[in-house]
């Protein structure tokens, strides 16, 4: 991707998305270096709130976010024209038609095209915003996706507080101290149950990592 293209999404990060993260709400994150660099890879992440794209996105340097490309609920992000065109534009989404409008092979294919072109995409297995700092049981599309590409790992990623800070159903934001804890990548096997079970068991387990941490803070 040329600069010039790269120019509004660092800007946007820069000035606006970054500020929010790390000084509105304040982001404590853990394990930092297990965070891939390039693909072709996938972060998996728990899905509470619509800040998560932004924050696991804000995770990376300026330099590196041309390589991430989240895979999102068109419609949220392309709720009105303006939305649309930051999302595609500046933020790079892969739009995901969860209304059953548009053929699912069509996004699998970008997919797949992002994977091939070693880029990073940017997944929430369970498929919509759950309860806050509770996960849902996962859905097997990311398996599918990780094997249709020769070399691709997962990177289980948890978030802690997302769910209070924006809130499913609320469009105002509260300042609420937040954690990302990243944990070593996964390598997709033949059996897809294996693998589930294996992303389920390590999401919950850096979920309650994080629970873990915060209940000791409050402790002190």
């Amino acid at each position: 991707m040329p600069f010039f293209k790269r120019l509004p999404r660092r800007l946007f990060f820069l000035l606006v998305v970054k500020p929010v993260v790390y000084l509105l709400l304040g982001l404590n994150i853990y394990s930092v270096q297990r965070l891939p660099t390039r693909g072709p890879s996938i972060l998996a992440a728990n899905h509470n709130s619509h800040l998560d794209t932004l924050v696991l996105m804000a995770l990376y340097p300026l330099s590196q976010l041309h390589r991430v490309r989240p895979v999102a609920a068109a419609d949220y992000f392309l709720r009105n024209r303006f939305t649309a065109w930051l999302s595609l534009n500046v933020i790079g989404i892969i739009p995901l038609d969860r209304q059953g409008q548009v053929d699912k092979e069509k996004v699998f294919d970008q997919c797949q095209q992002a994977l091939a072109n070693e880029e990073i995409l940017l997944l929430f297995p369970e498929g919509s915003r759950g309860e806050a700092e509770q996960l849902q049981p996962l859905r097997k599309g990311i398996y599918h996706l990780a094997r249709s590409h020769p070399g691709t790992t997962v990177t289980p990623i948890a978030m802690h507080g997302l769910g209070r800070a924006l809130p499913k159903g609320e469009s105002m934001l509260v300042p609420f101290n937040c954690d990302v804890v990243i944990g070593e990548a996964l390598t997709p096997g033949e059996d897809s149950n294996v693998f589930m079970q294996e992303l389920q068991a390590s999401l919950e387990d850096l979920l309650a990592a994080c629970i873990t941490r915060r209940d000791a803070q409050w402790e002190d």
